[in-house]
């Protein structure tokens, strides 16, 4: 088992909270890590149907079976559970009671956010960061490696072919979280959206573009791009606000939870295919874009993270917000650096004054430097 992150502030928030929601896309890890962290919590599936069915035709029965709590996997499944624990967590205060996990984040907040609100805190897992690779002694220094095979944990320990596993996943899984999230009938439709938003990867969302090429109209392109962040297929990265330069393109930029799910869509068939492939930069901006995010989830941390574009073609891949102090970080697929390569940091740089900016390009050579202009050159290994 690839050791998660994770767990830390998982312990942490079930010693606070009565019910903790551990949410996330498919496979991603949710029940190995809930069950090894709490193994002597009795675990049941909402995928099973003889469980399903004792908890919509008894569901006060069913919950109060569990004398010291419960995993509850896939609780998405049986929202109306959520009424009738609220009163059992308030009669046991005890915390840590009840563990929930879901593969859909709008099903879980919506129902939960009505019941539960000051009795849940959550949890964020996404498939495997590059840090947790490194510890499980799984990272390789050949970057396309990871953008081709992804981060989702089963096909990393169980040596099971990207080419074989991420179709399947993408059949299994995500037509079937689609199908549950609403009611689509033309599925090839659907799936060739899919697949148009895979060759955007690493763009500005162009919502009319989109539904152009798709014979969609833009309501359909918001309604299916809102399944997609939903089920934990598509991340959008939102514009950063601050009023530097007014004249700042406002629309988000599209990326993939896992670039193994995008390679798979785009028909990319191995690892070597990567290497000429046009969308080659934008993936491995895509994979480190999410590890950043990964980062700050697994503390149980805010997302903080945006692009900054002009509209005279001014721009940055990540801005990390904190508090008084921003970082501005560049990442490019090359192994040399040029001063090209840094145009878009020093710019952003003198612009925000006397805002701290923090500086780094994350590039695909080996070594590290600490240019005079203040910017720190970084290998994308040491992103972690």
């Amino acid at each position: 088992m690839i050791q998660r992150t994770g767990a830390k502030k998982l312990r942490q928030l079930a010693s606070q909270f009565r019910v903790v929601s551990v949410v996330g896309p498919r496979q991603s890890g949710k029940t190995t890590l809930c069950r090894s962290t709490f193994f002597r919590k009795k675990y049941v599936s909402m995928e099973n149907p003889d469980i399903a069915s004792f908890a919509t035709h008894d569901p006060n029965g069913f919950l109060r079976q569990f004398n010291n709590g419960a995993i509850i996997d896939e609780a998405q499944k049986a929202p109306h559970l959520f009424s009738y624990m609220q009163q059992i967590v308030d009669e046991k205060n005890k915390p840590g009671f009840f563990i929930l996990t879901g593969s859909s984040n709008f099903l879980m907040q919506q129902n939960i956010s009505q019941t539960l609100a000051g009795r849940v805190a959550y949890l964020h897992l996404l498939p495997c960061s590059l840090k947790e690779l490194k510890t499980a002694k799984l990272l390789q220094q050949d970057y396309i490696y990871h953008i081709f095979n992804g981060m989702y944990p089963e096909p990393l320990y169980k040596k099971i072919t990207a080419e074989d596993w991420y179709p399947n996943y993408i059949n299994t899984y995500v037509e079937r979280d689609v199908r549950q999230l609403k009611n689509i009938n033309d599925l090839s439709l659907f799936m060739k959206f899919l697949r148009l938003c895979a060759g955007r990867a690493g763009q500005i969302l162009n919502m009319h573009s989109l539904g152009n090429d798709c014979g969609i109209d833009t309501k359909t392109v918001q309604a299916w791009l809102h399944i997609l962040q939903s089920s934990y297929v598509v991340y959008l990265l939102q514009p950063y606000y601050n009023n530097f330069n007014k004249r700042i393109i406002k629309s988000p930029k599209l990326y993939f939870y896992d670039t193994g799910v995008a390679c798979s869509l785009l028909r990319i068939q191995n690892a070597e295919q990567l290497h000429t492939h046009s969308l080659k930069g934008a993936l491995l901006e895509n994979m480190m874009i999410i590890d950043l995010l990964k980062q700050r989830l697994n503390k149980g941390q805010q997302d903080n993270l945006f692009y900054w574009r002009d509209k005279t073609g001014n721009e940055l891949d990540v801005l990390e917000d904190e508090a008084n102090k921003l970082t501005a970080i560049e990442i490019k697929a090359g192994a040399t650096v040029t001063n090209d390569y840094q145009k878009g940091l020093l710019y952003f740089k003198a612009l925000a004054k006397d805002t701290q900016v923090k500086t780094i390009l994350y590039y695909t050579g080996n070594t590290s430097q600490q240019r005079s202009n203040g910017i720190s050159i970084k290998p994308w290994t040491a992103l972690i």
